[in-house]
C-alpha cells in the first residue's frame, strides 16, 4: 500500500521538517499557509507550555527554531489590542506633568514637594509645633526663667498657705507672723463654706450719729454701710479687697471678742471695739451733715436666708437687730485730713 504524501512536505525546500515555513515568490521570506495559521498558533501554544523554557546561557535564543518563534509575533485576539509580548505599560508621569529625569537610560523617580512626607527639608508647620525647642537659644532662655519663677512663687504660695492652716508646729512658733503677713488680707482662708453647718444668715451692719450744728444736736437716720460696700462691687471685674472684707472682718472681730452684753473679753475685746468705731467714723465723715459728729451708734440686721420654692421648710425672713451702746467720737476714732478734727481743733483752741 502506498501512503498519502505529507501535508507540508512539498515547496521550495523539499527536505524540510514537517511544520517548517515556505519560501514565499521571489524569496520575500517565510510563509505559512493561510488555513493552518490558528492551528499551528494552538499547537506552538500547547508546546511552549509543556515543554522548558530553553534559552542560552547568555539570554539568547537556545535554536535557531526558537529565534524564529520568538520574532515571528501572534495574532491578537478579538478584542484585544496589539501589544509586543513581555511589555509592561509604562508608569505615569509626575502629577504636575514634568518629564522624569533620565540618567544613562534608567528613568528616576521625580524629586518630593518640600514639606511632603519623608522630605529631610523640614517644614514650617513641624517648626511651628516645636514649642520652647522651636525658639532660638536666647528666647529659651528667657522662656526657662519665666517658668522658673512662676514655679518657685506658685510653690512658696502652696507653702505658706499649708503652714498657716496646719497645727502649731515648730516653723510655725518661730516664723507665724511672717506666714500672718503673708496671708492676710489678701489670702485669707475662711473655713465658714466647708462647715457642718454653714452659714445662712445675711448681716449687715448700719450706723448712725448725733450730729451738733447750728441749729442744735440732731440724730440721722441709719445708715447700712453693708449694701454700700455691696453696691460698690456689684458689676465691678476687680472689686477692691477692702470694700468685700473690711467692714465684715471688723464685725466679726468685735462679736468674737466681746459677751452678749457687750463686755470686752481681755485687750482684743479693747482693740477691735477702736477698730469698728475707726471704720465707722472714716464711712460717716463722707455724709455731709452739716455739723459735727459728737457720738456714733452701730447695731446689726441679721436676717436669714429663706427657704428655696421647692422647699417645705418655713423660716422666718425678719431682721433681727443687736445695737451697741453709744460711743464718743474722740480724736483718735477720726481719719486723717477729716475737716471734723480740724474743726474740732479749732474749737479746743478757741477755748
Amino acid at each position: 500500500m502506498t501512503s498519502p504524501p505529507d501535508v507540508g512536505l512539498h515547496g521550495s525546500g523539499g527536505g524540510a521538517e514537517p511544520g517548517a515555513p515556505h519560501a514565499g515568490p521571489h524569496g520575500a521570506g517565510p510563509s505559512r499557509s493561510q488555513g493552518t495559521g490558528a492551528a499551528d498558533g494552538t499547537a506552538r501554544g500547547a508546546a511552549e507550555t509543556a515543554a522548558p523554557d530553553r534559552r542560552a546561557p547568555n539570554g539568547g535564543p537556545a535554536s535557531p527554531e526558537d529565534a524564529e518563534d520568538a520574532e515571528t509575533p501572534e495574532p491578537p485576539e478579538e478584542g484585544e489590542t496589539p501589544r509586543t509580548r513581555g511589555t509592561e505599560p509604562d508608569p505615569p508621569g509626575p502629577a504636575d506633568g514634568a518629564a522624569p529625569a533620565q540618567v544613562d537610560g534608567a528613568t528616576l523617580p521625580p524629586a518630593p514637594a518640600p514639606g511632603a512626607r519623608g522630605s529631610d527639608t523640614p517644614s514650617t508647620e513641624l517648626r511651628e509645633g516645636a514649642g520652647i525647642a522651636g525658639l532660638s537659644l536666647p528666647y529659651q532662655v528667657v522662656a526657662a526663667l519665666a517658668l522658673s519663677v512662676f514655679g518657685l512663687l506658685a510653690c512658696g504660695q502652696l507653702a505658706m498657705v499649708f503652714l498657716h492652716v496646719a497645727p502649731s508646729n515648730t516653723l510655725t512658733k518661730q516664723h507665724g507672723e511672717a506666714f500672718d503677713d503673708w496671708i492676710y488680707p489678701e489670702f485669707e482662708q475662711n473655713w465658714k463654706l466647708f462647715a457642718p453647718n454653714p452659714l445662712q444668715q445675711n448681716v449687715a451692719v448700719e450706723a448712725r450719729a448725733d450730729v451738733e450744728g447750728a441749729d442744735g444736736r440732731r440724730t440721722t437716720r441709719w445708715v447700712n454701710l453693708s449694701r454700700e460696700d455691696g453696691e460698690a462691687i456689684r458689676g465691678s471685674l476687680l472689686p477692691s479687697h477692702v470694700h468685700q472684707n473690711e467692714l465684715r472682718r471688723a464685725w466679726d472681730f468685735y462679736t468674737g471678742s466681746h459677751t452678749e452684753e457687750n463686755r470686752p473679753n481681755g485687750l482684743r475685746g479693747e482693740l477691735s471695739e477702736r477698730y469698728m468705731r475707726r471704720i465707722v467714723m472714716l464711712r460717716l465723715s463722707r455724709q455731709e451733715y452739716g455739723g459735727t459728729i459728737e457720738r456714733v451708734q452701730i447695731r446689726s440686721a441679721v436676717t436669714a436666708v429663706g427657704a428655696p420654692a421647692w422647699s417645705d421648710e418655713k423660716i422666718s425672713t425678719e431682721p433681727v437687730y443687736r445695737a451697741l451702746p453709744w460711743w464718743n467720737v474722740t480724736d483718735d476714732d477720726l481719719p486723717e485730713g477729716s475737716g471734723q478734727g480740724q474743726a474740732s481743733a479749732g474749737a479746743e483752741g478757741a477755748e
